[in-house]
């Protein structure tokens, strides 16, 4: 944690974070997105992944807190997201699967006050092949 922005650098992985159906039930309401494959136990367990699912923005919805984690506030007063490329959801995140991420700096300059960093986030699944998210997050991290 307090590591500088050095592109290049990679961070995590972060702690193991498990995905529970009361998360997925709390991002549901909050988003007003309660498709079956979210919130209907018995309908999802019919469905294509056998049981229900976490939306992809919750999952993208972790990753500040995970990078927070790793990186701490790197001497800055406050962190801002600015924003967020190449958004891909490659695989599901099932209900109780635990999920972690790994964060590489691709792109640091400086802005009024501070840097801008572009941050590749890669999370995965517990016993999954294939990533569950890929995005590149952008901070503003301001003194």
């Amino acid at each position: 944690m307090g590591e500088p922005l050095n592109v290049g650098a990679t961070l995590g992985p972060s702690r193991w974070l498990q995905v529970t159906q009361e998360r997925i039930d709390a991002f549901a309401a909050a988003t007003e997105d309660a498709q079956w494959i979210h919130v209907n136990r018995q309908r999802a367990a019919e469905g294509p992944f056998g049981t229900t699912i976490a939306h992809g923005f919750l999952t993208l919805s972790l990753l500040p807190e995970l990078w927070f984690e790793v990186f701490g506030d790197g001497g800055y007063r406050v962190t801002i997201n600015y924003g967020v490329n190449r958004v891909r959801f490659p695989a599901p995140v099932t209900v109780d699967s635990r999920v972690r991420a790994t964060f590489s700096v691709v792109d640091v300059t400086a802005v009024d006050g501070g840097a801008q960093a572009v941050i590749a986030a890669t999370v995965e699944r517990d016993g999954s092949e294939k990533p569950v998210c890929a995005a590149e997050l952008v901070f503003r991290f301001l003194h």
